[in-house]
């Protein structure tokens, strides 16, 4: 696949001056049209455009929602009124359209984005290019399917880290928009084993204008890159755990070709030996949790892994396990995604093989969720092995600037760890300003019954709360060291010193890894 330059100039030319971006679509469709479209549920949004063309006539936006977000066969000279500079030749030319007896169709996706971004202060419009989705596939994909933009790769971008990088890496671009992201920190290496979706990504890096801050390579997982160095590496991997029984369907855009997990084991594996000093490296994955273990300990073992490989102690990692779901859910939600329905033969083949398959190694559930690892500097290792945070945390993420917010509660966290207790007892601390505190009193009894601290951000959070500590972190406002707070707080409550001076400490560094408390010197 080859996408001429010189048409993507005049498709994106095209596309502005049609304003095919997301709010004008939705505001031409309405909220409920829109809504059902992104459902695959196309009628009220065909309903909307017949009523304004009977009044007003058509116009280049209504005709791409229709070519290009329904999915309508349309006749070559209404493409050329919409894009007039591109033509339905140049549509063609570029793999866009095929045709459809006297009218094209679409061949390709080419949908408008929004994503969040901590980067900036709103959402960065793109147009990007993939292979047709499930709603207008209405089928299997290709084996070699390039996937545009899901969920997944929408909550790693949010998870990005917002500071601007000498150089970024982004691991298994697919059709390109993570390293898009990333070129709006700097020069970005975007690689894939797949030359189809390199093609797209090349494809959409020109699009959206950022062609000349990204390079693109070919290869598996971290060879093309072999002796590099980034300041940040972002990777969304091929990490679903697939069946390797023949037959089986292989998507090179989710099943990296290993047994199990191991996809997302060598990419933990690997990560850390590409990271400058001070850099971070951030993926999804899915991780299994076989009988008698737990899937969080695993990853853990990969990250041990990694530090062994270093011959070094200076790796930070926070695992958050945002989701753990049985073997026949996990195996439903894949069987559904290569386009099999409940009822059909083939459904009910490929579920039995994934059952098979987590039976095999006796898994008996599945942990999906996000890895966080930083190579740190010599003076800032913590000392004896590497400081792995593994947690749970299925509360909402944060709707603004979450990647400044993750990396903020990192940089807390490793702070706190590095402290010996008697460093924390003697530092100041600050209590960030989301937090509040909730009580639960039962009528008539003083002392209340329950104490919550609770926070939105990075992650919703409800922490229970003794007296001496909810009393300690209200007080941590910078003024008094947290031993002067645990001091004067053992004389008010009538408590041991040594035990108040030992439980704030445990404390603290509990609630700096979630974001609510954070060292200051």
């Amino acid at each position: 696949m080859h996408l001429e330059p010189e048409l993507i100039d005049r498709l994106a030319s095209d596309l502005a001056a049609a304003d095919y971006r997301v709010p004008a679509v939705r505001e031409r469709l309405g909220a409920a049209a829109d809504d059902a479209r992104q459902r695959g549920v196309f009628a009220a949004a065909i309903a909307v455009l017949d009523a304004a063309e009977a009044e007003a006539g058509t116009d280049p936006l209504g005709t791409l929602i229709r070519l290009l977000l329904l999915g309508e066969p349309l006749r070559p000279e209404r493409i050329d009124a919409a894009l007039p500079e591109l033509g339905a030749a140049g549509a063609r030319a570029l793999g866009l359209l095929a045709p459809n007896g006297d009218a094209l169709a679409i061949a390709l996706s080419l949908s408008p984005v929004l994503a969040n971004d901590a980067i900036g202060d709103e959402p960065q419009h793109w147009w990007i290019l993939s292979d047709l989705d499930d709603q207008l596939r209405r089928g299997p994909a290709r084996n070699d399917h390039v996937m545009g933009v899901g969920g997944a790769t929408r909550s790693l971008i949010s998870q990005a880290p917002a500071q601007q990088v000498e150089r970024s890496l982004d691991l298994g671009t697919g059709c390109g928009i993570v390293a898009l992201h990333l070129a709006l920190r700097g020069p970005v290496v975007a690689t894939d084993i797949s030359e189809r979706a390199l093609a797209l990504a090349r494809a959409n890096a020109r699009l959206n204008g950022l062609a000349d801050r990204i390079e693109f390579r070919r290869g598996d997982l971290f060879a093309p890159v072999a002796g590099d160095r980034f300041d940040l590496v972002l990777s969304n991997p091929p990490f679903v755990i697939t069946p390797r029984e023949p037959g089986a369907p292989v998507y090179e855009y989710r099943d990296g070709g290993r047994t199990g997990d191991e996809l997302a084991a060598d990419v933990v594996r690997a990560a850390p030996e590409h990271l400058r000093t001070g850099g971070t490296a951030l993926c999804l994955a899915n991780w299994e949790s076989p009988w008698g273990e737990n899937g969080l300990e695993r990853v853990r073992g990969w990250i041990e892994d990694a530090s062994e490989r270093l011959g070094d102690d200076s790796l930070a990692a926070w695992v958050i396990e945002r989701d753990r779901v049985l073997p026949v859910q996990y195996a439903e939600t894949w069987a559904r995604d290569g386009g099999a329905r409940p009822g059909d033969p083939a459904f009910d083949t490929l579920v039995a093989s994934w059952l098979r398959d987590f039976a095999a190694r006796r898994v008996v559930s599945i942990g999906l969720g996000a890895i966080r690892v930083r190579r740190l500097a010599a003076s800032e290792a913590i000392g004896g092995a590497p400081r792995i945070h593994l947690e749970q945390a299925t509360g909402a993420f944060a709707a603004e600037h979450l990647g400044s917010l993750l990396e903020s509660a990192f940089d807390s966290g490793i702070a706190a760890e590095r402290k010996s207790d008697a460093d924390a007892l003697g530092a100041r601390w600050i209590l960030d300003r989301a937090v509040v505190e909730e009580r639960e009193h039962v009528p008539g009894q003083e002392a209340p019954s329950a104490i919550v601290l609770r926070t939105d951000r990075p992650i919703a959070r409800r922490v229970s709360a003794d007296t001496l500590l909810a009393a300690a972190v209200g007080a941590c406002d910078g003024e008094l060291t947290l031993g002067q707070i645990a001091d004067a707080l053992a004389t008010l409550l009538e408590v041991d010193a040594a035990a108040a001076r030992e439980a704030l400490v445990a404390g603290a560094r509990e609630l700096a890894w979630f974001g609510m408390l954070q060292p200051i010197d």
